[in-house]
């Protein structure tokens, strides 16, 4: 196994990460924008306001997008798996 290989599978693991973690992370994103909004508008200062909608958002976003994240890391583990043989000679 070269260099370039161990380079590309991690390449494609980070880019994988990425993509598996953008969902959620745009959706909390958008939420606590919106709450911290609404919150410095109403002069609420409460800690559970500011973490319940985000943890709400995130587990919305991770029921939606369940089965395409599922499908993106299966993708990558079975090219992985395949890709075995070639990285052993």
């Amino acid at each position: 196994m070269t260099q370039e290989q161990v380079l590309d599978i991690l390449r494609q693991a980070l880019k994988t990460a990425v993509l598996l973690s953008a969902p959620l992370l745009v959706f909390g994103l958008v939420v606590g924008v919106i709450t911290n909004i609404f919150q410095a508008v109403t002069q609420l200062s409460e800690t559970t306001l500011a973490v319940v909608p985000k943890f709400a958002a995130m587990f919305l976003a991770l029921l939606l997008f369940s089965p395409w994240m599922l499908d993106i890391i299966t993708d990558f583990t079975v090219q992985l798996f395949e890709s075995i043989p070639a990285a052993v000679r």
